[in-house]
């Protein structure tokens, strides 16, 4: 999968912010005595390697993590600045919820915060949905001939 780059000073985030506008779950950083909560979650749902990247985006200053939760539940999480600055990810939504824009919302969301903490592009390494992305944002492909900066990573056994 390729990584993918996002101009934060497109049109297209505008028309994305409208588009997410209308999810009913709140979206919002996580707040850090809910890391324990959220990075259970994700362990849970996805995976370890998202584990630890949530634990990351929960040592910045803001929070790195922002989360869809509805009725008191979490349903999505999305991260930023955590592998790498500037890198949009991981972000996930859980399997019952999805479908209702949550993802579009918390996609959108991220790159709201990260224009405003003075990014002019993000990054989405190894990106799994590219026709997503390209189509809500205009991310587009970056010519690279390596897996760029998850090359060798260590990963956990299959269970």
């Amino acid at each position: 999968m390729p990584d993918l780059l996002v101009s934060l000073y497109s049109n297209r985030l505008a028309e994305l912010k409208e588009r997410a506008d209308v999810v009913g779950a709140s979206i919002r950083p996580a707040l850090p005595p809910e890391l324990h909560l959220v990075v259970a979650w994700v362990r849970e749902r996805f995976s370890e390697n998202w584990a630890s990247e949530v634990s990351v985006a929960f040592s910045r200053q803001p929070v790195a993590c922002l989360i869809a939760v509805e009725g008191g539940q979490l349903l999505g999480f999305a991260c930023y600045d955590t592998t790498a600055r500037g890198f949009f990810g991981p972000t996930g939504v859980d399997p019952q919820a999805r479908g209702k824009g949550i993802g579009l919302a918390l996609f959108s969301a991220c790159l709201q915060t990260m224009k405003a903490l003075g990014h002019a592009y993000a990054f989405i390494g190894d990106a799994g949905p590219v026709d997503f992305y390209a189509s809500a944002a205009g991310a587009i492909a970056i010519p690279a001939p390596d897996k760029g900066i998850y090359e060798g990573m260590l990963r956990s056994a299959p269970r």
